[in-house]
Order: C-alpha cells, then structure tokens, then sequence
C-alpha cells in the first residue's frame, strides 16, 4: 500500500492530485501533512476520551476511586500475623519472616505467592483487586501450615469510610495487649504446668514373632490416628501403629528381619531404612527400588541386620506430608558401644559404667506434630528422672526440617558416636546442635539434685506470649535410694 493509498482510507478528504510537472518529492510531501492531519485528530480524540475517564473515576457521577491497603504481615514459628481486615479494592502485603526458618505465604484462591523468604528477609506481595469474601493465606512450605500457619483474609464492602481505603486496616482495634505481671504469670503458670499426662506414648518397643528360620518378624500399619501433642491438643497424626514416635525396633547384630507394612493412609507409601544397610531392593524408595504400597495394600522387607546401627525409619514417598505429621521410628542395631575405660578432656569413663537409662529422643518441627520431643510438646514432654550418680545414655534423632541445638542444663554431654558410629575421639560439649536427618549418641552423668531443664536453644522453639510451650524437657536428679 503507498502513502497515497493509506491517506484515501481516511476519513478524511485525500489531498489533491499534484499539477501537471509537479516533482515527485512535492507529492509525498502533501500526503505525508495528511497524515499528520488525520493523526492529530486521533491523538484529540484520545485525549478526550481519557478526560472523561478521569472524570468519571474522580467521583464525577461514575462512582468513587478504588481503594488500595496494604498490610504488615509478619511471620514465624507457626503463626502469620497482621491485621487481616482491609476493604475491597486492590490488596498488598508486605512481608518480613521474623522467625528462625523460611516461611512463605500463598493466596490459595489465585495462586499468588512469595518466594521462600530467609530470616529477616521481606516481599512486597500484591494479591490484586479483591472483591467482598474471605481468603485464605497459609505458608505451603511442608508443615507449616499444618502448624498453625494459615490465617483468613476478610474483605468487606466499601472503602473505609472517611479514612480511606489505605487506612481501613488500621481501623479495626487492636488486640488488648498484657502488661508485664500478667505476662510473667503466663510464663509461670506454663512452666508449673510440667508435667502435663496426654494420651499416647511413642517409642514403645516393638515385639516380634520368631520365624522357623530365627528370622525376627516385626508389622507396622500406617494410618492417620488422633494424637495428643500436649494436654487437649489433639491433631490427626500419619503414625506406625498409632504411635508418635512410630514403635521402637531393636535388633541384634546378623539378625534377619522382615518388616510388614499395611498402609491404610490415604496416599501411596514405603519406608526408608535410614542409617540401616540393606540391598538396594530393600531400601524402600518407590518407585527406584519397589512399587508404592498403595492405600489398603500390604508391603514385606526383608534384610539381614549385618552392620551396627543407631537408625531411623520413615516414609520417603510423599515424605513432605507423612514424616512431618509423625510417620518416623527408630531402629538400632546391635549393642551401644560406651568409650568405657576412656579419660576425655580430664574425666573418665569408668570401665564397668552400668548406664541407667538408654532413650531415643526424636526431634520434630512440623507438620500436625510441630515443636516436639518424641511426639510430645511441652508440659506434655516427659521428664528423664535419674538418681544423683547414675548416667544416661541419649541418642538424639533429627526429623524435623532444621537444625536443633540441644541444650542440657548443668550437665555435659560426652558425644561419642555420630549417625551410630563410634567416634575416635569423643567430647565434651553443653549443645549439640543436630541436623534434619542425623543422630547423634551422649554420655551423661546426673550429680546435682535439682530439676535441670533440657531444650532446644533456639528460643521460639521454646517459648511464645502463651507461655512455654515445644521442645523443652527437664532432667530430675533425686537422691540416691
């Protein structure tokens, strides 16, 4: 098409044809100040246009402005605070994890989300122009929202009145804060609350039935059961036979064992032997090494116990959702090898150490089981009761999805083996901190009467405004009998 062409579809007139022996340059000349004619009309027409608009978005008889709100959203160990309230209209949140993990928030109506944001970082997140209705907001990191991490976004009619959209939130009253007495009681009154009975106890040894062969047969059944976390928390926990931590399975050194598993969770699964050698075909991932066991279907391992081990086992399909929410056990191998005899950093080890106690604690962050020790929060925790003199043996066993400082007032601990292995050279150490997935063995000695506490030294694994509460557990040194 030629310039002259695109001027003939105009609405306006095409300017005239050039004289007899006008030069060509002359001619495009002419066509080109028609275009500008027919452009500058267009661009006249669209500025009116967007003059009316304007008008009408200024209240002019087309209705008032949209609001805009935006919110202070902090979040942490397991809770998404903020002032939730806002006005229809476009909707933002600003986002800071104050909390000692990564967190997230997600829309669950449209999808909108933040990164998985670190410690101390932040994102302004916009979730659009939202209209009258509730939302809902929750960290969709494994867990998490199981923990207490979904919160409801309500969005009323109209825009605040005369404050505004973009002061609406902040008309709703703040909650009455507590002042100090009331809050130093709370605390008390948590802490003489230990300790609390709940129903249910994990970590129960597991009978076998002895085959023809000597093969030690052992059954687990998976389900989703009710579990008391602490006193009247009551949460639907994925357990091996209706327990959190799931059975306890000892066996000796060339065992052989077989395993049953009848799963009746709702989703397919298998178990991993964790820190256990079997053959690859044993090692329970579905579907490298097996098919999943279906829901409602039955699962038989088998595997000769020919390594010492301080093990675990878990689901490792779909192990986002059923470990956290509690499907995890212990499995320990053959004998517990002490440094008998051994002087470490000046304090010996006697050689005929007859330990008291010889106890799993199994660490959780998450899902429906959250801050826990074996399954339980504090004051629902059990207390380790030790006469003055006597030591303990504890293997400590990381199920959660971050690291756990552990913390044992007065008492040092003497690590002396790593993931079941005995360390060449033990030590001394008042926390240790324990990574998802590892196990770690201590020595230790009760000599001082008291009530001595036991926690994870991160402290909002501890304590909250509620009181103390999660992975806290006390040592009771008594007299000797």
């Amino acid at each position: 098409m030629t310039v002259l062409d695109t001027a003939a579809e105009s609405d306006q007139p095409a300017p005239p044809p050039p004289e007899s022996g006008t030069p060509l340059g002359s001619a495009v000349i002419i066509a080109m100040i028609g275009i500008i004619v027919v452009t500058v009309a267009v661009i006249g027409a669209v500025a009116v246009a967007a003059l009316v608009t304007s008008d009408s978005d200024d209240g002019g008889g087309g209705g008032a402005a949209a609001s805009s709100t935006q919110i202070d959203v902090a979040l942490s160990e397991f809770v998404i605070e903020g002032n939730f309230t806002v006005p229809a209209g476009q909707v933002s949140l600003n986002v800071v994890n104050e909390g000692t993990m990564e967190h997230n928030v997600v829309m669950r109506d449209t999808g909108a989300r933040t990164a998985n944001l670190a410690v101390g970082a932040s994102e302004l997140l916009d979730l659009g122009t939202l209209t009258p209705g509730t939302y809902e907001l929750y960290c969709d990191i494994a867990g998490h929202e199981d923990a207490g991490m979904v919160v409801d976004l309500v969005v009323t009619e109209g825009s605040g009145g005369s404050n505004g959209g973009g002061e609406a939130a902040a008309a709703v009253e703040p909650e009455e804060e507590l002042d100090s007495a009331a809050m130093d009681q709370r605390m008390i009154d948590s802490m003489l609350a230990f300790p609390a009975e709940t129903e249910g106890l994990g970590n129960q040894p597991l009978e076998f039935e002895l085959l023809p062969d000597g093969t030690k047969k052992f059954e687990l059944t998976a389900a989703v059961v009710p579990w008391e976390r602490s006193p009247g928390d009551i949460v639907d926990a994925w357990a091996y036979n209706g327990q959190v931590p799931g059975p306890q399975i000892r066996v000796d050194l060339g065992d052989k064992v077989q395993v049953v598993v009848n799963n009746e969770t709702p989703l397919g699964t298998d178990v991993h032997w964790h820190g256990i050698h079997t053959p690859n075909d044993q090692d329970g991932v579905s579907p490298y090494t097996q098919d999943p066991i279906s829901s409602g279907t039955t699962f038989t391992y088998e595997f000769v116990a020919d390594d010492p081990a301080i093990g675990m086992y878990h689901a490792h399909l779909h192990s986002q959702i059923s470990v956290p929410n509690g499907m995890f056990g212990v499995f320990i191998v053959g004998d517990n090898p002490y440094p008998l005899g051994e002087t470490i950093s000046g304090v010996e080890v006697p050689a005929d150490l007859e330990v008291a106690l010889d106890m799993p604690m199994v660490l959780n962050d998450a899902g429906v089981i959250g801050l826990s020790l074996n399954g339980k929060s504090f004051p629902g925790t059990e207390p380790v009761v030790l006469e003055q003199g006597q030591w303990a043996s504890v293997h400590y066993y990381n199920e959660g999805l971050t690291d756990h400082p552990m913390h044992l007032h007065q008492m040092p601990q003497l690590v002396y083996a790593k993931d079941g292995t005995p360390l060449d050279h033990p030590y001394w150490a008042d926390t240790i901190n324990v990574a998802p997935g590892e196990r770690y063995s201590v020595l230790f000695k009760a000599e001082d009467i008291g009530t001595w506490v036991w926690h994870c030294h991160i402290l909002t694994h501890v304590e909250r405004e509620e009181g103390m509460f999660g992975m806290v557990t006390a040592v009771v040194v008594t007299e000797p009998s």
